[in-house]
């Protein structure tokens, strides 16, 4: 006889999950508390539909916070395994420039969600819309609202796949902390990640550059150095470059209420090729010096204006060092229905290596509902997939 699993959520890793699972096991039950499924999946696909990225899967797995959390699980469905899955579904992909993956073009969010749940059809999944999960009666059942109706339901396997707290409008606010804490299961509290940082800018700078794009530069915070392209804006300061670097940037801001960052606008010369090509002045202004032979944009000068004092800017051997390291200062993070991500929520010794709850046996939790951290690129994607892989594949060698 065939086991009940109910899949709580739609997101990327409850869908890998119900298409994976072995249908000659089990009977597959989604339930989404909105009209439709996989909200987020769809809204992110609007920024850049990066799927996972192509890099070596040991250089992969170091990008997870911790990285060891996700080894296993990445190891056993990896993103090579990912891309040749999505290819046996029909979406072809190819590598792009920044080694990210790409659905082909012309293939769209709505048209991955489409053959995924395709997959599931064949799978005769049974999917539930409109059914808002309200936590354990006294039994243990589970029970939903489904438009005002309240009912329950007795799976043999749960899988909670809830988000985490950004991004409300898709249905991803916590809201279901409440029901673990009351089962004794450990929470942490939600924060930002792959999010903007509030940067008070001095107001003629802003002003004029607000919107500028620096493109081919590295930062470092802490230990921690990421290359790529940040946007300045109104409020801060973000983009790929410093999303990456999150952690890194919230630890220092939950410590110290500011977070100091260093951008590199030269991340491809060293300190001493910078100082020898300065060092040809001539006659010329410091500031035509960088134009000419630096090749720094107007946008890279005032920046280094705004960040270094007069007596650096006009100091060659000082203006070389800020250059590799121009100081900015973080004051607070972007609201957290504004992140890309979050972390916090369940915290990771609730759960064992296969992602079942330790407290209640036969209960999973996975996505981003658990306290783990991952830059954009493909990382997020890569990880929820990954985790719902790992729950089939323990699930199917029962």
């Amino acid at each position: 006889m065939k086991k009940h699993i109910a899949i709580i959520g739609s997101g990327p890793s409850a869908l890998m999950l119900a298409a994976m699972l072995d249908n000659r096991k089990y009977e597959v039950h989604i339930y989404e508390r909105n009209f439709a499924l996989a909200r987020k999946f769809l809204v992110a696909g609007d920024g850049g539909f990066n799927l996972t990225h192509s890099e070596s899967i040991e250089a992969f797995i170091e990008r997870y916070t911790p990285s060891s959390f996700f080894k296993n699980a990445l190891l056993n469905f990896t993103n090579t395994d990912f891309s040749n899955w999505l290819s046996t579904i029909g979406i072809e992909t190819y590598v792009g420039t920044s080694k990210r993956v790409f659905p082909v073009k012309g293939i769209k969010p709505i048209d991955v969600l489409t053959k995924i749940l395709n997959v599931l059809k064949t799978k005769n999944v049974s999917i539930h819309t409109q059914h808002t999960w309200m936590g354990w009666n006294k039994n243990g059942a589970l029970i939903f609202d489904n438009n005002g109706t309240q009912k329950s339901v007795s799976p043999d396997i749960t899988v909670f796949a809830l988000g985490g707290s950004s991004w409300s409008k898709t249905g991803s606010n916590g809201s279901w902390t409440t029901f673990f804490s009351e089962k004794g299961i450990l929470l942490n509290p939600f924060q930002v990640s792959n999010c903007a940082y509030q940067v008070n800018w001095e107001k003629q700078f802003i002003e004029k550059h607000h919107g500028a794009s620096l493109k081919n530069i590295s930062i470092v915070c802490e230990d921690k150095k990421r290359n790529g392209e940040v946007v300045l804006t109104q409020f801060g300061i973000e983009g790929g470059a410093v999303y990456g670097l999150s952690p890194s940037i919230r630890k220092q801001l939950n410590e110290q209420g500011k977070a100091t960052i260093y951008i590199d606008l030269k991340p491809s010369w060293d300190e001493h090729e910078i100082l020898n090509r300065l060092s040809e002045r001539g006659n010329r202004s410091i500031t035509k010096l960088l134009v000419d032979k630096l090749n720094l944009n107007e946008v890279q000068i005032a920046l280094l204006k705004a960040n270094v004092s007069k007596e650096e800017f006009m100091d060659i051997p000082l203006l070389a060092k800020k250059i590799k390291a121009v100081p900015i200062t973080l004051v607070g993070f972007a609201a957290i229905d504004e992140a890309i991500s979050t972390v916090g929520g369940i915290a990771l010794e609730e759960v064992d290596a296969h992602f079942q709850l330790k407290k209640i046996p036969n209960n999973y939790c996975i996505g981003e509902m658990l306290d783990w951290d991952a830059p954009t690129g493909g990382y997020l994607l890569q990880a929820c997939f990954s985790m719902g892989n790992e729950v089939a594949r323990s699930l199917n060698d029962f």
